[in-house]
């Protein structure tokens, strides 16, 4: 693992440690919703938070919502970043799809066998379970489909348009000027603004969904639905070429960064939805990540580097994607309906946290890095692990080839 710096010989960028362990962070947002909510999606009568002062909970769960629509976008242009960072001229559109299908559809499929094992809902008819295998569910306005079985598997559906795309995406984005990477930074954060204008304009803000603040079809249109979710992703693609260049603003710090996602935060939770899903975060959300991944490129010792942060982002897909079992299932496994005093709340909640970290490394670790290892390299260097012999790497590219797998392995689909 490289610690920043220049390219190496063959070519290949560094790997950038501390943004796979900022990854935890838009992990936990999507937790801290999830977690602290005011009523169960699996029975809505029950609360999810284990809280018993009705106040404390109500403000807890009205501040933390917007985390978990933050930690969506964060992780939309994190993907768009580590993608375009990761790519290489000479991969091809199928052999990059597959490696991107083989890192997601193995945590979903096991996920979704365990959501339709464990949970009586999810297994009604045969509609609503295929497309939601098929990550078509955000496709659909109804929240029945969007959310069904395993709801957080909805981004999976977003990130799978993302890869399609991403082959004859990052063709014309390679080839842009430096000096215009900027304005197409700020083209696609207004086509962001346009967005939430037209949703709030001509998209229906009724019935309102209740489990958050939000009218459905607005949800579906600015949140679900995966078209427009594509700007968050293109900035990412940019973000990443303005770092490569080396055109990311030197006297930008973390802390500093740090600072102006919080100040974002805290504005998000006054602005009225629709215009809240994205625009208020995003440029916070692309400081982050671009200044977090400068500062890797420099090699400044940052705690995000530290290895169990790198472990905690390893694990971050495999965390997202088991909440809505691990979450909604536990809550009563713990406590059943009851609440409790605010100490054993938060006693209970880390107790979930760290059982959904648990469940998250081991899909991590018995799904995710087996079948990478398996099916997610080419045949050739499949065949030559499976009898014995090195991998070939007889030329620079080929050798080069496995340290880049290995970074583009690193880019997380969530929420």
């Amino acid at each position: 693992m490289s610690d920043g710096g220049p390219p190496t010989r063959a070519g290949i960028k560094p790997q950038l440690p501390a943004l796979t362990g900022l990854r935890i962070f838009g992990a936990l947002g999507v937790f801290l919703l999830h977690s602290l909510m005011l009523a169960d999606p699996l029975k809505p009568s029950v609360p999810m938070t284990y809280i018993g002062d009705k106040h404390l909970a109500e403000s807890v769960a009205k501040f933390v919502w917007m985390s978990g629509i933050v930690g969506v976008s964060f992780f939309f242009v994190l993907s768009g970043f580590v993608l375009t960072w990761a790519s290489r001229p000479e991969q091809r559109p199928r052999q990059f799809i597959r490696r991107r299908l083989v890192k997601i559809l193995p945590n979903h499929v096991v996920t979704w066998i365990i959501a339709m094992l464990l949970v009586p809902a999810a297994a009604t008819g045969v509609f609503t379970p295929t497309v939601n295998l098929l990550l078509l569910h955000p496709y659909f306005p109804s929240p029945e489909v969007f959310i069904s079985v395993n709801s957080p598997s909805w981004s999976l559906g977003c990130e799978l348009l993302f890869y399609l795309l991403f082959p004859f995406l990052i063709r014309p984005v390679r080839r842009l000027a430096t000096n215009r990477l900027w304005l197409w930074a700020v083209i696609l954060v207004g086509a962001m603004a346009a967005i939430a204008v037209v949703n709030y304009a001509f998209i229906p803000d009724s019935p309102k969904s209740g489990l958050l603040p939000m009218a459905v079809p607005q949800q579906w249109f600015g949140y679900i639905f995966p078209v427009p979710r594509m700007f968050e992703f293109g900035l990412g693609m940019m973000l990443a070429r303005l770092v490569e260049a080396g055109a990311w603003p030197k006297q930008l710090k973390i802390w500093h960064a740090g600072v102006i996602a919080a100040v974002g935060y805290l504005v998000t939770n006054y602005v009225p939805s629709p215009f809240n899903f994205t625009l208020p975060m995003i440029v916070p959300i692309a400081v982050l990540i671009a200044t977090v991944a400068a500062a890797d490129l420099r090699g400044d010792r940052t705690y995000l580097r530290k290895p169990f942060m790198v472990w905690l982002g390893k694990i971050s897909f495999g965390f997202y994607l088991c909440q809505g079992v691990v979450l909604f299932q536990g809550r009563l496994w713990l406590g059943g309906d009851r609440t409790f005093s605010t100490p054993v709340a938060l006693c209970l909640t880390l107790v979930l946290f760290a059982m959904t970290c648990l469940v998250g490394w081991l899909l991590n670790f018995l799904v995710e890095e087996p079948m990478m290892k398996r099916f997610g390299n080419s045949r050739r260097r499949a065949v030559a692990r499976a009898a014995g012999a090195p991998p070939v790497a007889e030329t620079r590219k080929d050798a080069a080839q496995p340290v880049a797998e290995a970074r583009e392995a690193e880019s997380v689909p969530v929420p």
